[in-house]
Formats: structure tokens, sequence, C-alpha cells
């Protein structure tokens, strides 16, 4: 659907107006406007109350609007005046009271563009607060029982044994420890031994590899802490603060604006990565580009609490390699596809079961369009379970980063579309190489393209610390 392609600037007096009114929206206000029942739709959709969301939207924007046209006929009526004491002067007459004139225009003139930047700073904080729209091809549901699958690929492993969940296998094989790492930091935090941080490390260089000899992506290793000008890009502010990491006190110290000074630890590599072109122009000639990192990520899981509370599929640190792209819009919905498939390919080399899923428009992320779940089965707890989020954002991220590029042959410049995904989360993948490799005897064999990456080591047995 057309959301937003460049800033409006054909509105009376937009010249003129200061650079607090010259705000960029996360949806074009424009479309907005014209599209309100449109959007209320799409946010009921997603679940959400378009009336809590937008407010009192409307009567902003008319408000806003018609104190921008005044000020423009005050303009031209103070110019008329200005060439009256023109006029006058070079005749000798008195101007005096033309010149007050124009001063009470003047002053009318600034409580006027007063109001109207009041008003654009009421409407940028109700469409900062507004997700982006579901494409029109992700299917309407009002929970993840309505996402839709696409496909399934690969044998799901059968045993001549029962098979157990990964925290056992790996408190047996001695290479997963809860308990010292519950000591040292809490609840929800793991630490890895010998094998364990072997195979991890592993893993991570086995699908930085991948991405970057056979798909073409650039290798990037970014900063671990970010700004909260860089989570507002992305999505993750203001909306999810209470699910990140801050570095200061945040009941204490929380800003009251997004600072360049301030610090978050990462909740995934798509924040510094999508970051890295933000208040940017890129050239045409350098999209698509297509970036891969590994971060450790950081997240406080707020909710969660009760939720997979055993092993360590849902923990406050976990490493991932993620995916982005910079595209044009015209090809991001074919660069979607690719994503997913470069993602894809992972399990499929390591020889994992998973299948793909549409989500519905009620189990879209904030800032995504359209995305794609991959779920990698778990022989140990007989289910699928997600182990990459593949999203379309097309310009939403772009708008909230200021991300733009310069059309061949043109002069205007466009916002660029932006996609991400993990290609893959690593623990995920950890523990089902765990569960799904796991043989009779308690020990686990090695995915045959990890081998190299293993040093030759074919499988992990129990060793005593």
């Amino acid at each position: 659907m057309p959301l937003l392609t460049t800033e409006r600037t054909d509105e009376p007096g937009f010249e003129n107006r200061s650079r607090a009114c010259k705000l960029v929206y996360m949806l074009d206000l424009s479309f907005v406007r014209a599209n309100l029942e449109l959007v209320e739709q799409k946010l009921r959709d997603r679940g959400q109350d378009p009336a809590s969301l937008l407010g009192d939207f409307r009567t902003l924007d008319q408000h806003r609007r018609q104190r921008i046209t005044e000020v423009e006929q005050l303009k031209a009526q103070r110019n008329k005046l200005n060439e009256e004491v023109a006029r006058l002067k070079k005749s000798g007459q008195d101007a005096a009271s033309v010149m007050e004139e124009t001063r009470a225009l003047k002053s009318r003139m600034e409580s006027l563009e007063a109001t109207a930047t009041d008003a654009e700073e009421e409407l940028r904080a109700i469409l900062t607060r507004i997700p982006n729209l579901p494409s029109n091809d992700v299917p309407v549901g009002r929970s993840e029982e309505d996402n839709v699958e696409i496909k399934r690929w690969g044998e799901i492993p059968q045993f001549d044994f029962a098979p157990k969940p990964h925290w056992e296998l790996g408190e047996q094989l001695g290479i997963l420890d809860l308990e010292r790492a519950a000591k040292i930091s809490g609840a929800r935090f793991a630490v890895y031994w010998r094998d364990g941080a072997k195979l991890e490390r592993a893993l991570i260089s086995f699908m930085l590899d991948i991405q970057t000899r056979e798909h073409g992506y650039t290798e990037v290793l970014p900063p671990f802490m970010v700004n909260s000008k860089s989570l507002f890009g992305t999505g993750q502010l203001p909306k999810f603060a209470d699910d990140l990491f801050h570095c200061d006190d945040v009941q204490q110290n929380k800003p009251d604006e997004y600072r360049d000074n301030d610090h978050w630890l990462v909740p995934t590599a798509e924040v510094p990565v999508m970051n890295l072109y933000r208040d940017e122009v890129l050239e045409d000639a350098q999209l698509t580009t297509s970036l891969t990192a590994y971060t450790p990520c950081f997240r406080s899981e707020a909710g969660s609490y009760g939720k997979d509370v055993r092993g360590i599929i849902r923990q406050h640190q976990f490493q991932k390699v993620e995916l982005v792209k910079f595209t044009r819009p015209d090809e991001s919905q074919a660069e979607h596809e690719k994503l997913t498939r470069d993602a894809e390919t992972i399990l499929e080399r390591l020889g994992l079961p998973y299948r793909r899923v549409l989500l519905c428009t009620a189990d879209l992320g904030f800032s995504s369009a359209k995305t794609y779940d991959l779920e990698v089965w778990l022989t140990g707890q007989q289910l699928y379970r997600e182990i990459s989020s593949c999203s379309n954002c097309l310009d939403f991220q772009a708008r909230r980063a200021n991300i733009r590029y310069r059309p061949a042959g043109q002069n205007k410049t466009a916002f660029v579309h932006t996609l991400n995904g993990s290609g893959l989360a690593i623990g995920r993948t950890w523990l089902a190489i765990l569960e799904n490799y796991q043989q009779a005897d308690g020990s686990v064999r090695i995915p045959d393209a990890l081998v190299p990456y293993m040093g030759g080591q074919i499988e992990i047995r129990a060793k005593s610390r």
C-alpha cells in the first residue's frame, strides 16, 4: 500500500516555517489525512483501538492547517503594508500608523506560528505511537493462532528412545550451567562450558560465512550500546522502553527527551546496523545494501515471567546473527523473500526441520508491515519454536531514522525501504542441535556442516570439569 515516499513540502508557508515545524512523520501526514478511515481499519486489524492511538488527529490537523493559511494571508497583508510604508516615507509623509499596524500583524503571525508549531508537535506525538500499517497481503487475525503456515522443510527426527529437552542434555553433558549463571547474574542467564561454548562460537562463524561468502552480505561489527535516537529510529522507543536495559538508573534518571549521550544495551543488531545510515542520503547505485552482524542481545523480557522458565528459550542475554537490507521501494517485496530464504538456508545446511509462517495482522511487530517467522522443530519438546523473524518495514523505519536515497536521474530524494531478520538466533539454534541430534547414549552428533567449524569434532560427549 502507498505509505510514505517523501516529506510533504507543498503546504502554504512551508518554506518559511521554523526548523522545529519541519518534522519527519512516521506515517506520511498527507497519507493519513487523506486515508484516515483506511488507517483506522488497519489499526483495528492489528487489534489496536484507533481512537486511543489517533486521538483528536483530525481536529489538530485542521487547526494546524488553518493557522498556516492565516499566516500566509497575514504575510500578504504585511507585504502590502511594507510597500505602503516605503511609499509614505519616500513622499515624506507620516508612516507611523502603518508601521504600528505592521508590527501588530507580525505579533499576530508569531502567535499563529507558535500555535501551528504546537499542533504539529502534537500530531508528531500521535504519529510516533502509531505502528506500521500491515501490507494488504497480510492475513487479518486476532492472535498468533491466525498465523498462516506457508511451508515445511525437513523430516522430523524419529528416535527409538525418549528424547530429552536441551536443559537436561546440556546439564548431563556438562556444557550448560544455569545454576552458576543465576549465581553470578540472576535468572534467565546461561554459562556455556567447553564444547557448549565451542558450539556457540562455531555457529556464529558458520552463519556469518554463509551470508558473506554465498549471499553477498557485508559483515559489520557494530557497538553493543546505542543511544535513544537509534532505538527510536528502529521503533523500540518510546513504546518498548520496559523491554530494554538502560545503562543509567532508568527509574531515577529517565531522560525526558532522546539524547545522543545516553546508552542502552542493544536488543538486537538491527538497531545499530539500521542506524549506520541515519540522517544520510544513499546513492541509487548503493542499493540494495545488505549487511550482516553478530552481536549479543539484551532484553528484559518484560511481561514474560512464568513463560519458558526452563532452559535457554527466553534469556536476558543471547547471541544472534542479524541480516539487514536497505533497498528501493519497488524492490523491497522481492528482497524480503530473498532475506527470508537466506535465513532458511542456515537451517537447511544444519539439517534442522522448520516451517515458515506468515504472521497475521495482530501478531506483527510494531515496525513491520509484513513478517515471516521461521520456526525450528525441537524434538525434546515436541513443538516448533520461533528462531527467526524476517520483516519488511517498508519506509516506516527510514522515516523515523531519516534514511533516504537519490533515485537515478532524479534530483529529489526518497525514503529507502528497510528489512531485517535473524540469520539466526544462536542460542535457539544451539538448543535445536542438541535436541534434534541427540543420541541414545546421551551424546550429541555435530551436523556435518559444522564439523569444520568444530575442528573436525563430530560429537559432544560428557566430560568432567
